[in-house]
Formats: C-alpha cells, structure tokens, sequence
C-alpha cells in the first residue's frame, strides 16, 4: 500500500465514519477496486476507525468527561444501595442506556466472521443492497426529526432499539451512525440528542473491534505497514472532527435528506456493477 493510498482511505474514513453514508462500504468499495483487500486492509481499516474514535473524543470531550465521573459515582451508589434510575441526572441516564444498547450487539458476534467475510469477498453485490437499506433508513428518518427527548429522558425500550439498529450496521454498507441516527429520531430523540448518542455509542463497538483485529494481525502474524498505519490513524481523527461537526449542522439544518439520495443512488450503481462483475467474471479494477 503506497503513502497516497493511506492517505486516500483515511480521508474516506473520516469523512464516512460520522457522515451517514457507511464507512465500511465506502473502505469496501476502494479496496475492492484498487485490490487493498485481505488480512492487512482489515487490520488497517480498524487503525482507521481509533483515528476516527479520537475525534469523537475531542469533540464530545465534556459529555464524555462527566459521563467518566457519572459511572463511578453510579458504582458507589450500587455499592451502598444508593441507586435509583428514576432520580438519575442526564449524564448517568446516559451512561445506562449507552451499556443496554451496547449489550444489543452480543448476539451479533455470533455472526462477526459472516460480517467481515461479506466485507472482504470479491463481490460488491452485498455493499449495493446494504447501501439501498441505508438510503431507506435515513429517508424514513427526516420524517421524524420534531423530537423531544433528551438525555434524561432516554428510555431502556429506546436505548434497546438504538442497539439493534447499530448491530445490523456491522455489514459493509449499513450506516453505523445513519443508522443509529435513525433509530434515535425514530424514537422521539431531539435531533442534537441522536447525534450524541449515536457518537458515544460508538465507542465501545470500535474500540472491541480494533482490540479483535489487533488481536488477530498478531496471532497471525499478518504484514503490517506501521507507518502508513500511523499516518492514517492521524488524518482520520483530523478528517473526522471536522466531519462531526459538519454532520452535526446538516442534522440541526434540515439536510439530512441528501445523504439518502447519495447513498441510494451509490447502491444503484453498485449494484449495476456487481451485476457486469459477475456476467463477466472479471473485477473492474482502478489499480
């Protein structure tokens, strides 16, 4: 993989990672065309996303500050039989419902190695159908964006349906965030609540993730480019901030919408392509 290449698919990366457009179908897409795929490009992918964890940190750094200090004053709380979810404040309630919809994703580890075996195969026909899902979640989702709901009022019903919605997200092409958007809007959250809690959410999820292909590039002994992969990790949480809080005006603004059909659209052609790919027996290359 050159430097040029790295580059290219951090920028990708944070440019995807928040906007809802599916970071892992875009990273899918470019390495399917270019031939980065395998071992090594999962590994790398993962390096990507801690970049992009990085900015969701500087971004959301107060809430995530009193979130830290909200989860061990719940722990004393237990612990001396202080605890009660009716008087929680908007911080702890978060951190609750963050854990239930972190807890959606078990039962989608059953199926991790199906995920990462659609992401790396050499047919693009799975990312065009997921692109097309994504397209009517984010659609059906600018008819809900009147909500009320802030963190303190965050339910385990709601909390559960965010959950559910991110674990569908694993497959290359569904949204991670336009999917946990969605299902906040659709739940009544205030536009500025969904896109929070969509952006804490995901950092348990990415931070297992990169421990599991960390874990495997070792125990493999996969071919690792650890420059690259350093200058990736650092474009990635550059591109990605300043993608947060572009997504986060196109929320507040109304624009959300575009972003449906862009990602229709990109599942069209897709799709089209996949179908040529497959009459031909050949993978277009941009190599």
């Amino acid at each position: 993989m050159s430097t040029i290449s790295a580059i290219f698919q951090a920028i990708i990366q944070g440019l995807t990672e928040f906007l809802p457009v599916s970071s892992s179908g875009h990273l899918s897409l470019y390495q399917h065309f270019t031939g980065n795929s395998g071992e090594g490009a999962l590994f790398f992918s993962a390096v990507l996303h801690l970049g992009t964890l990085l900015a969701v940190f500087i971004a959301f750094r107060p809430r995530i500050i009193r979130m830290v200090k909200e989860f061990f004053s719940m722990i004393s709380d237990i612990a001396h039989k202080k605890f009660s979810l009716k008087k929680a404040n908007g911080d702890r309630k978060m951190v609750i419902m963050i854990i239930v919809s972190t807890m959606c994703l078990l039962p989608f580890a059953i199926f991790k190695g199906w995920f990462e075996s659609v992401a790396e195969d050499s047919s693009i026909f799975a990312e065009g159908i997921c692109f097309l899902y994504t397209a009517a979640i984010l659609y059906m989702s600018t008819k809900c964006m009147n909500g009320r709901k802030q963190a303190v009022n965050i339910t385990g019903r709601d909390s559960v349906i965010v959950g559910l919605f991110q674990g569908v997200a694993l497959l290359p092409g569904v949204s991670r965030s336009g999917s946990t958007i969605s299902a906040g809007l659709f739940c009544g959250f205030t536009r500025e609540t969904a896109v929070e809690y969509s952006f804490i959410l995901g950092i348990p999820a990415i931070l297992a993730g990169c421990l599991s292909e960390l874990l495997k590039a070792i125990k493999q002994h996969a071919a690792i480019e650890w420059g690259n992969c350093l200058i990736g990790f650092v474009v990635a949480a550059v591109v990605g901030l300043a993608a947060i809080r572009l997504i986060n005006w196109l929320v507040k603004s109304d624009r959300f919408k575009i972003f449906a059909y862009y990602t229709l659209a990109l599942g069209g052609v897709v799709l089209v392509i996949a179908i040529i790919e497959a009459i031909s027996g050949k993978v277009i290359s941009f190599a």
